[in-house]
């Protein structure tokens, strides 16, 4: 884990909707040596993402509007080392924590891959996973499954999904997560029992799916442990 520096808090700034109970407000932020301050900002979703997560991402039918979602937008290490800018978007009532579990991964220096919203990848998890894509909101089923996906309700969130496979029967339907099936060899970017992504994750308020068995979803949080 990274030291931190001393040096100025910074507060983020109120962008939350008047009487959002997920409400960005002034956050005390620690300062990670040689990077930026951590920021994580809370809104309500823009006239454009809506336009744009519709319908790939979410459709007339969906457990939750529009209204309900946030966008997250957080500051993050990426696997070179630099701090780069992602937009997570989750359920109001759980944007706050999702920051929170963020800001913690940033000041451990915990790398990810990348963090755009699920339309980037024409709403399909397959093509999120393949990019190694860190994502939440999806109005989508359940893995084999008909009910609705905890994504669909923006109370999920799957994290570097290649480093960290969904795994059934002892395989991953990935390739490239192949060689992370082995979950004992430890590598940057891994959620394992006692990891810096696990920790702060499940004190967010997160449950995490890699306590499972037969599927075992090592990316997969969740508010909800399903």
């Amino acid at each position: 884990m990274a030291a931190l520096a001393a040096g100025p808090i910074i507060a983020s700034p109120a962008l939350a909707a008047p009487g959002d109970p997920a409400r960005a407000g002034a956050t005390t932020i620690e300062v990670v040596d040689g990077l930026p301050a951590f920021s994580g900002t809370i809104t309500p979703l823009s006239a454009a993402a809506r336009k744009a997560m519709t319908p790939s991402a979410w459709r007339k039918g969906c457990p939750v509007g529009l209204s309900s979602l946030r966008a997250v937008r957080v500051r993050y290490v990426g696997f070179d080392g630099r701090a780069q800018l992602g937009t997570i978007v989750v359920h109001r009532a759980h944007a706050e924590r999702t920051v929170r579990a963020f800001r913690a991964l940033y000041v451990a220096r915990f790398p990810v891959r990348r963090i755009h919203p699920i339309e980037r990848y024409r709403g399909s998890d397959d093509r999120s996973i393949d990019a190694d894509n860190t994502s939440a909101f999806n109005c989508r089923r359940v893995t084999g499954g008909t009910g609705w996906s905890e994504h669909a309700y923006g109370r999920a969130i799957d994290l570097n999904p290649i480093e960290n496979p969904y795994i059934l029967g002892g395989r991953t339907s990935h390739k490239a997560s192949e060689r992370f099936l082995d979950r004992s060899r430890v590598r940057p970017g891994m959620a394992v029992e006692g990891s810096i992504a696990v920790k702060a994750f499940t004190h967010a308020g997160f449950r995490w799916g890699g306590r499972w068995t037969n599927p075992v979803d090592t990316q997969h949080f969740s508010t909800t442990g399903r």
